[in-house]
């Protein structure tokens, strides 16, 4: 019985309006900015071109994803609901989209 309303609570656009732990995102992502700067000198310090090369393309990436993480986060609820908005649009009791 849990697992059908479990079912029953289903909307069919949770991929559309699923949420994203921003904030989690954004520490993870400062973290790795912190370790891909500190491997980049080292390497570069140490005469080890390669892996500085692969510190540095990660630090280029990390930047990106800090970039759309900031950029998310200034959009506000328009893309992160706050925390009393439902994060997908309750289940009517009507039929699904696909007559289910």
């Amino acid at each position: 019985m849990l697992v059908e309303e479990a079912i029953a609570m289903r909307t069919g656009n949770e991929p559309t309006t699923a949420r994203s732990p921003l904030r989690l995102r954004l520490w993870l992502s400062l973290w790795g900015l912190t370790w891909a700067v500190f491997g980049l000198a080292a390497f570069t310090l140490t005469g080890r071109p390669g892996w500085a090369a692969a510190c540095g393309l990660l630090l280029l990436l990390v930047l990106v994803d800090l970039t759309v993480i900031i950029h998310h986060i200034h959009q506000g609820p328009h893309y992160q609901p706050g925390r009393k908005i439902p994060p997908y649009e309750p289940d009517h009791g009507g039929r699904g989209r696909y007559g289910h």
